[in-house]
């Protein structure tokens, strides 16, 4: 009688937490509509869009649509920003001229084209009636209604508490790198989602073929995740029996994952060195069809410029202590294998964010915000866990 009865109050509790969370949700959502951020990428996704619906239209129009619809909202894009700390020569006018000149303007949104699933997604809403703005910021606020939903499923499997998980769910929606993400026309709400999504089934549901799916289009969203994806993999490699994972398995993951960034490459054929010298040297009129030449010599010198700065500046650091506060070091050196996930996991990310940071010197904290939301997950669990891992370890 006695189990019944906190059966049906935690049944109760359970209701009253999900109906706060949907109510809560309906309002940052509502918040976010009205508060987006019409950031400067923002131009060369409704540009894709137009593209990929009326594939015969001529750019001249496609570029007077874009910039009939952006005006209004975001009058300082046919002006130069003279308070613009450039970061390339030519940055603070760039955007200026962009908004003046057709031909610049289509080779501008040849540079966006290696996201095709964000762009797939967008085009499905502008088909659905939306203006092509609306288009490419709806995804975020959908993806960001999402991955707090993920992240509240994730928690109440991890702390088993109904308001724990939806105090830490609330907290985590007011992190500044989600809501950054969440207000800009970008893919980074987007790959978030699809990244904790792929880390769900992994974790909780123990389904890697489900997961490499998720992966696959989190790769199509943002392409540069294949390098954390295939940190990931190596990991599961080496701990495949906790997991329950065939070597089988992992390794055709890994082929799939490949051959995705392949074929985007393939298809984008934009070399690296000249989206390299654009962004971090001399902003390029026609990147394209006349880029500067890669000098190697401006590219060690921009890493060495950004290297403590981009950093120190990040969430990295920050969430650096509390990892080395949090692991317990005794079940590190008992070699326990649940501790030596969690520090492989944090060392791959690290590692990830490295090499990343080699190709491309700037940690814009909205592009990281999948890895820190993994690492504060993660750290959650650990502590969640730790007494159940200490037991079996004595």
């Amino acid at each position: 009688m006695i189990q019944l009865k906190n059966t049906t109050v935690l049944g109760k509790n359970k209701k009253i937490v999900k109906f706060l969370l949907a109510i809560y949700l309906c309002i940052m959502s509502y918040y976010l509509y009205t508060h987006q951020y019409y950031n400067a990428d923002i131009e060369a996704y409704m540009g894709l869009v137009y593209k990929a619906n009326f594939p015969d239209m001529k750019i001249e129009e496609i570029h007077k649509k874009v910039y009939d619809e952006l005006k209004p909202k975001r009058p300082e894009i046919t002006q130069v920003d003279e308070n613009r700390v450039e970061e390339a020569d030519g940055e603070s006018s760039y955007y200026k001229i962009l908004s003046e000149n057709p031909k610049v303007y289509e080779e501008e949104i040849q540079l966006f084209t290696v996201k095709p699933f964000y762009n797939f997604i967008n085009s499905i809403f502008f088909n659905l009636g939306f203006k092509a703005a609306t288009s490419t910021f709806l995804i975020t606020i959908i993806s960001y209604v999402l991955i707090l939903i993920l992240i509240f499923s994730f928690l109440l499997k991890t702390v088993k508490n109904d308001y724990v998980a939806f105090g830490f769910t609330i907290l985590i929606s007011l992190f500044k790198p989600l809501l950054d993400a969440s207000r800009h026309a970008t893919p980074d709400g987007l790959s978030c989602l699809l990244l904790l999504l792929s880390f769900y089934f992994v974790a909780i549901k123990r389904n890697l073929f489900i997961a490499t799916i998720v992966g696959i289009l989190c790769i199509l969203t943002r392409p540069e995740y294949f390098i954390f994806y295939s940190f990931l993999l190596g990991i599961l490699y080496i701990f495949r029996s906790d997991f329950n994972f065939k070597a089988k398995e992992i390794v055709l993951a890994f082929v799939y994952f490949a051959l995705t960034f392949g074929i985007i490459q393939y298809f984008n054929q934009i070399p690296w060195s000249v989206l390299f010298m654009n962004q971090f040297t001399k902003v390029q009129l026609y990147p394209i069809s006349n880029p500067d030449a890669f000098n190697f010599g401006e590219y060690l010198a921009c890493i060495k410029s950004k290297l403590l700065i981009e950093f120190n500046t990040s969430y990295f650091p920050l969430l650096l202590i509390f990892i080395i506060l949090i692991l317990d070091y005794k079940l590190i050196l008992n070699k326990n294998r649940k501790a030596f996930i969690f520090l492989s996991l944090y060392a791959a990310i690290y590692i990830t964010v490295f090499v990343r940071f080699i190709m491309f010197p700037s940690l814009v904290t909205r592009m990281m915000v999948g890895f820190y939301l993994i690492i504060i997950l993660s750290l959650i669990t650990y502590q969640s866990s730790k007494s159940q891992i200490i037991d079996k370890t004595a």
